[in-house]
């Protein structure tokens, strides 16, 4: 798996997209639960700050978003924690 840090997400993001990379951002005000979204394709992972999130322009510029349900009074998770649980979705659909 590849990582990356850039300088420019959002002209990072812009050249990916012209690569076929489809970006994937998580955030707790989407209805998709990560668990029902399709990962089989070339993907980067976006992952807010905690507790902020991504900013406005990082989101819209997202293809798809996806969240983590969180239950009791728990409203963030550490951006370690949470880029961790979306990465292990896109492996285990990508290895059915």
């Amino acid at each position: 798996m590849k990582i990356a840090r850039v300088n420019n997400i959002n002209e990072t993001m812009r050249f990916l997209k012209e690569q076929g990379i489809w970006i994937c951002g998580t955030d707790i005000q989407t209805q998709t639960i990560y668990t029902k979204q399709d990962y089989k394709m070339p993907l980067a992972l976006i992952v807010g700050s905690e507790g902020f999130g991504m900013a406005r322009l990082v989101k819209e510029n997202c293809d798809f978003l996806v969240k983590i349900p969180m239950k009791g009074k728990i409203t963030s998770l550490n951006a370690s924690v949470s880029a961790g649980i979306v990465m292990y979705e896109v492996v285990r659909q990508r290895n059915k």
